[in-house]
């Protein structure tokens, strides 16, 4: 029998139209492989909602690439009648009464939802170790010595150990397009309000993108095409026209201006990530691009790590307050209002969220707001007119997304390096400004992958997929997932 669990969702749906193969087929062999996956991936799965689905969907919809292909949706979506919990034991046992958007349109197309993923708890980490059900693991390494990245963990491992072949995540700083590099997979953020977030719990609403990962570009495009345009659920999506984004790859590269950060790649100092980086780059360059080495104010490039804290924290702390045990979720007794508040979000709490709520609330107390939360936002302001400027003469910025391969549970960093400050985190500043922004896989150290970047103008996705597009095809990493022998 064909591999049909192992498929692209573009050819799984030709599977489907030429009729080789049904959804309830396909939907049972995923879920066997889910039972036994070891990579702790799901919250919830989905498994008699997913068969009734499949039951029901007989006839191909040829124009419907989403018709009965089975997908993972990050345990931050609402989803009705299904258990919501962020990962946390405070929301342990919610389920929702409405849909996600981002849910809602991908169930209307006939996706069939086959599990709610883990990830660092309400989105916050980026290690796939904070959640409460614990760590989730690399599919790469089946010793589960090695991180996959967060915080969109459990998705990024799903479509990584060829369980399913998209899965949706949410990406704050780094959230999809970090553990796409770690997972070898492509992770697409849209430029931000491209896709509504109704539905999508706030973590930093400022930051926050729907993104996803799949295991090639074109069914990037083909989500970015679905899930983009207004919203009224949400009054801060775009009203920009939504272009056939799939429709629009394979064009000519040539002439397209592409900037290379001199003092990021100085920082990166693993030799397979910056060889297979130059490889790539001369691949670029004999497609006719212009790929150029640029330089920007250091000062300002490891500001963009400490400035993402100080707002991703202070946001999360007001996002979060309605947190309490009185609306939702578990609630701890006490004798008034304030001791069943406090007893609640004490021990509902990982130490990781509480740190962040401190250093939220310390930032946002009226004393402090001028010498840190105003300061952050400036610094913010400088850093995104800073690469508008570097936009104004590059369509895009192309760096490795990660300084090596997922690094293991036991590894430290130090936090004040440029390896951390520069490397590790730059990645955010495609949240400060909104940017489109995707992360594909050019190269292996050993059996871990590792992946390069490409941001772009707000706007303007179809350049950052074509551009992809182009380098995926002279590259052997198409619709990559784990085996267990890995070239």
């Amino acid at each position: 029998m064909k591999d049909y669990l192992h498929l692209t969702m573009e050819e799984l749906h030709t599977a489907y139209v030429e009729r080789e193969v049904t959804p309830l087929e396909v939907v049972k062999l995923c879920l066997e492989a889910c039972k036994k996956d070891t990579n702790n991936i799901f919250e919830y799965l989905c498994e008699k909602e997913a068969i009734s689905e499949a039951e029901g969907l007989i006839e191909p919809e040829e124009d419907n690439v989403f018709w009965g292909v089975p997908y993972c949706l990050k345990d931050n979506f609402s989803t009705k009648g299904i258990p919501t919990t962020g990962s946390s034991n405070i929301l342990a046992d919610y389920v929702p009464v409405f849909d996600a958007e981002v849910y809602h349109r991908l169930k209307e197309k006939h996706a069939i939802l086959i599990g709610k993923t883990t990830l660092d708890e309400l989105a916050m980490g980026g290690t796939g170790t904070s959640g409460h059900l614990g760590k989730t693991f690399n599919p790469y390494d089946p010793s589960h010595e090695h991180m996959i990245g967060g915080s969109s963990c459990g998705s990024c491992a799903a479509v990584a150990a060829g369980l399913v072949p998209f899965a949706i995540g949410s990406d704050t700083g780094d959230s999809v397009r970090k553990p796409a590099s770690y997972g070898g997979l492509v992770g697409f953020k849209p430029t931000w309000s491209r896709i509504s977030r109704y539905g999508l719990f706030p973590f930093a609403p400022s930051l926050d993108h729907v993104a996803y990962f799949t295991r090639s570009v074109k069914d990037a495009a083909s989500l970015t095409t679905l899930l983009s345009g207004r919203d009224e659920k949400d009054a801060t999506s775009s009203e920009q026209p939504v272009k056939k984004y799939n429709t629009l790859l394979g064009g000519s590269i040539k002439g397209l201006k592409i900037a290379v950060i001199d003092e990021i790649l100085k920082s990166i100092t693993d030799h397979d990530v910056l060889a297979a980086f130059d490889k790539t780059c001369e691949i670029l360059r004999s497609k006719g691009a212009i790929v150029s080495r640029v330089h920007m104010d250091a000062e300002l490039l490891r500001a963009i790590y400490p400035t993402y804290i100080i707002i991703s924290c202070a946001e999360a702390t007001s996002n979060n307050a309605n947190l309490d045990g009185l609306k939702f979720g578990p609630r701890e007794s006490g004798n008034t209002y304030e001791d069943i508040v406090t007893n609640t979000r004490t021990k509902g709490f990982s130490t990781l969220i509480k740190r962040r709520f401190v250093i939220g609330g310390y930032s946002l107390l009226k004393e402090n707001q001028q010498d840190l939360f105003i300061r952050a936002q400036r610094c913010r302001h400088l850093i995104v007119d800073a690469f508008n400027k570097l936009f104004d003469s590059y369509d895009l910025v192309y760096l490795p997304a990660s300084p090596s391969c997922a690094p293991r549970f036991d590894e430290k960093n130090d936090n004040l390096s440029d390896l951390y400050l520069l490397s590790d985190n730059y990645l955010a500043f495609a949240n400060f400004g909104g940017y489109p922004s995707l992360t594909l896989p050019i190269g292996f150290k050993g059996n871990l992958p590792f992946g390069g970047n490409f941001t772009g103008r707000i706007f303007e996705e179809e350049t950052v997929l074509n551009v992809s597009h182009v380098l995926m095809d002279e590259m052997p990493y198409y619709n990559l997932y784990y085996k267990e022998e890995v070239k």
